[in-house]
């Protein structure tokens, strides 16, 4: 499959149209989150659990998505995968659309989560197909700086949409967005895979190329890392309308809240994207989980000391700098589990993602399902997954490293 007419993006524009395609995943998830309550009214569904799986189960179905778009975008090329998937997301978004029960929703939501896999492991093993070590990173980051503006508006967007429409059209604006970023990428870059280079798909071969993956010391402590912070930060993301709305009563001002802990994330990306050229990896990720690990004991005494809800400004603050924290893990880590996969960047890239998406849900949820009245198990799985991602980073910084 051959662009038309396309020349090679510039700079600016790659990072642009790279950002907009891995930002789908997170559009998908967080223009949900102000609708939760409207959407548990609509079916009758008063347990915050059952809604939060509307944001989790979307995680399973990257997990297994990514195992299939990982040999495909190997066999096929990146351009096959990244469309066909955006294809796919947007039948899973009509069902939501449609959808006249909880669980249809989310049958739809998981469809949706299968087809976004195509993008999300594409585009990265793109960027490994043009970059790699310290200049993935870097591009990485850029990338996390330009796609964290989607956390920022996408609650803000959901809540406008809910004060002129339904809920549902919340699924009409991700179509919208899905064939306006697809029209971008088909008629703007160009397959970066060429067909000598591609792996035929093959079980024999796949199993072989799953070896090599999984026996590497550095690309699986670096994907396990990735889980545990991964799934404390799920938990955040999936019960924050309970945290924000439901224990501190934040009202409209929810997306406020949300927005400014996602700039946290941004302008750490941004610091990192200026770091990473100057300071190895492994060291940024050193610093960066040892702060997380400290800001999350601290929250730990806060919320104990407060009965289990610290005053308001206290919780941003602490979440805003782990956060930050958070920001220059997600940039490094997949770059150094990236770094050994070469030409396996797109069966890589779906391992690493399905791995990191699989330990993360069941994470989020054991959280998650404690959070209710109280910071206190918020607190308590950020401190115990940090703990386990710095053990992690110990253990595959005794492989090769960049």
């Amino acid at each position: 499959m051959k662009s038309v007419g396309a020349k090679e993006p510039g700079f600016i524009e790659f990072v642009g149209l790279m950002a907009c395609l891995t930002s789908l995943v997170a559009l998908s998830i967080d223009a949900m989150l102000p609708a939760l309550g409207h959407i548990g009214q609509a079916y009758g569904v008063d347990d915050h659990n059952q809604l939060h799986l509307v944001v989790s189960l979307f995680f399973l179905g990257l997990a297994v998505g990514q195992l299939i778009y990982g040999p495909v975008a190997d066999a096929k090329g990146r351009r096959f995968a990244i469309l066909s998937g955006m294809g796919i997301f947007v039948v899973g978004t009509v069902l939501c659309l449609l959808a006249d029960s909880l669980e249809s929703l989310l049958i739809g939501r998981v469809i949706q989560a299968v087809g976004v896999s195509g993008p999300r492991v594409a585009t990265m093993a793109l960027i490994r197909d043009k970059h790699e070590g310290p200049a993935m990173a870097r591009i990485m980051s850029f990338i996390m700086m330009v796609f964290i503006l989607v956390p920022m508006l996408a609650p803000v967007v959901g809540q406008a949409v809910l004060v002129w429409f339904s809920w549902r059209h919340i699924f009409t604006m991700f179509a919208l967005f899905a064939f306006l970023v697809g029209g971008w990428f088909y008629f703007r870059q160009p397959e970066t895979l060429s067909i000598d280079k591609r792996k035929p798909f093959r079980l024999a071969v796949l199993a072989e190329s799953l070896r090599i993956i999984v026996s590497s010391r550095q690309v699986m402590g670096y994907t396990l890392a990735m889980g545990c912070i991964f799934g404390a930060f799920l938990a955040y993301l999936s019960g924050s309308q309970t945290l924000f709305q439901e224990i501190y009563d934040t009202g409209e001002y929810f997306p406020l809240c949300f927005a400014l802990l996602a700039f946290g994330i941004g302008f750490s990306s941004f610091v990192n994207g200026k770091l990473v050229s100057r300071i190895r990896m492994t060291k940024l990720c050193a610093a960066a989980i040892s702060g997380w690990i400290v800001c999350s004991g601290i929250l730990l005494l806060l919320a104990h000391y407060c009965n289990g809800k610290p005053p308001l400004w206290a919780l941003l603050t602490m979440l805003l700098l782990a956060f930050f924290c958070v920001g220059i893990l997600f940039g490094n880590l997949n770059a150094l589990a990236m770094q050994p996969l070469g030409r396996m960047a797109g069966l890589g890239a779906a391992v690493i993602g399905a791995l990191s998406n699989g330990m993360a849900v069941p994470i989020s949820i054991t959280i998650g399902s404690r959070v209710h009245a109280s910071v206190i198990p918020l607190a308590e799985g950020f401190l115990i997954f940090g703990v386990l991602t710095a053990l992690m980073l110990r253990w595959a910084a005794k492989a090769k490293t960049a």
